[in-house]
């Protein structure tokens, strides 16, 4: 029997296929009149989205921008590079374009663009998906999230509770192929362990007592979308088994269920913990942490970050005080000076928390020292004695973590509830890392 033949694809189909293998990546194809005839899928995300065929290309790049380059360029016939703004919800962006036309017997007959976003700029602060920073490691951060967002694989993100995790999960998924599909988050440390499997998973009517109606679950809630799992290193053991299949199986069994459920949802974890070490102590399973931890992402605590600690107390004003009662016009160069030397064990969490305190207690236009909550104050100036429990060089006798918390219950005057609200945590999270730490007897 005669193969039936298979239709010729366009030419500029090919021709943008064989850019695409040759390593151009972002590529558009125009004809002769600078209309748009094709694009490269990587072209498309670095445009927010696919532009119609037949447009005219200097009307997409440019827009109605003053400055024009590439627009004059191809009007003229010229080959340029040039660089062009492309403002978004992301911030301020900049695409390099490189036109190339393409001859036949002398004759202009199409126009061949290659596109790339410029690197952050390494000065000044920028806005990425609703995170500022003038921090060049952060900003190392939001190049590592734009060139990872485009693959499938899954991503550990590791950071210090409040230090923006959720937010890096977002914009994976809003850069992402799958940004048109659901994004879900789930904080696996606040969700009781009996309850956590039919939130991840689901269940059937009738699978436990209270099971009055069928739960899809996060997992098919997130299908064809992205699935953030937040504390993932409190899944209990047992759980952990059931993750596990489901990453390799592709599917989801619901609580009570008798048929897998096939399901297409990419995953971002994240944790405070180092998993390598979680595995050693036998918390966490080996082989589930390679399938989540195939790209980490490691985001810096608010104190290494400089002076991103008044560039976001400033934003948060701003943010603020439209719908406080104080307008708050600038802040004291006494307060700057504190919340530069407070550590954030809680970090930007908290200090979104600080400055809602400021705007409650505080008077007048100037945001002053005393309007701080007292943790940021230091103690000698103002006037109060330090802990008589906690002795010296406490980060060596403790470690890190231990002795944050240990700071954190000191200055709540050991009530749990106040201190896990300066960690930036749960009560739930703070219990288990007492627990965890050995810390629990006599607290």
């Amino acid at each position: 029997m005669a193969k039936k033949p298979v239709a010729p694809l366009p030419v500029e189909k090919v021709l943008v296929a064989a850019l695409e293998e040759l390593g151009g990546g972002a590529v558009m194809v125009l004809d002769a009149e600078l209309r748009i005839v094709a694009t490269s899928r990587a072209a498309d995300q670095l445009l927010g989205a696919a532009p119609p065929l037949g447009a005219r290309a200097p009307s997409i790049l440019c827009g109605g921008a003053v400055e024009r380059p590439v627009a004059q360029a191809l009007a003229a016939g010229r080959a340029i590079t040039a660089s062009i703004p492309r403002p978004d919800r992301r911030g301020d962006r900049t695409l390099r374009v490189t036109t190339t036309p393409i001859h036949d017997q002398g004759q202009r007959i199409a126009w061949v663009l290659a596109l790339r976003e410029e690197p952050l700029s390494v000065d000044g602060p920028v806005l990425f998906h609703q995170m500022w920073t003038a921090d060049p490691a952060m900003k190392r951060v939001f190049r590592i999230v734009e060139r990872v967002a485009l693959t499938d694989t899954s991503i550990l993100v590791r950071g210090e509770t409040g230090a923006g995790k959720e937010l890096v999960a977002a914009a994976l998924h809003d850069l992402s192929p799958r940004k048109a599909g659901p994004f879900r988050a789930i904080n696996c440390a606040a969700v009781p362990a009996a309850l956590l499997e039919s939130e991840l998973f689901g269940h059937v009517r009738g699978a436990f007592t209270g099971a009055v109606r069928d739960n899809p679950g996060h997992f098919r809630q997130a299908d064809k979308g992205t699935l953030f799992l937040d504390e993932v290193a409190e899944l209990p053991l047992e759980l952990q088994a059931k993750l596990l299949r489901v990453l390799e199986s592709r599917a989801v069994l619901p609580v009570g269920g008798r048929e897998p459920i096939p399901i297409d949802v990419r995953i971002v974890a994240a944790t405070h913990r180092a998993l390598r070490r979680e595995v050693e102590a036998g918390r966490f399973r080996a082989d589930l942490m390679y399938r989540l931890r195939v790209i980490p992402i490691f985001l810096p605590p608010l104190r290494s970050r400089g002076e991103d600690v008044v560039l976001l107390a400033e934003r948060f004003i701003d943010e603020m005080s439209p719908r406080a009662a104080r307008k708050i016009l600038r802040i004291a160069p006494s307060a700057k000076d504190a919340l530069l030397r407070y550590d954030w064990p809680g970090n930007v969490r908290e200090l979104r928390n600080a400055l809602e305190y400021a705007f409650a207690i505080g008077e007048g236009p100037v945001l002053v020292e005393a309007d701080l909550p007292p943790e940021l104050i230091d103690p000698t100036q103002a006037g109060e004695p330090p802990p008589a429990n906690v002795p010296p060089r406490i980060d060596e006798a403790l470690g890190p973590e231990a002795a944050k918390i240990v700071r954190a219950l000191e200055r709540a005057g050991q009530n749990r509830e106040r201190a896990a609200q300066i960690l930036g945590i749960s009560r739930v999270t703070l219990w288990r890392r007492l627990r965890d730490l050995g810390l629990l007897e006599g607290r």
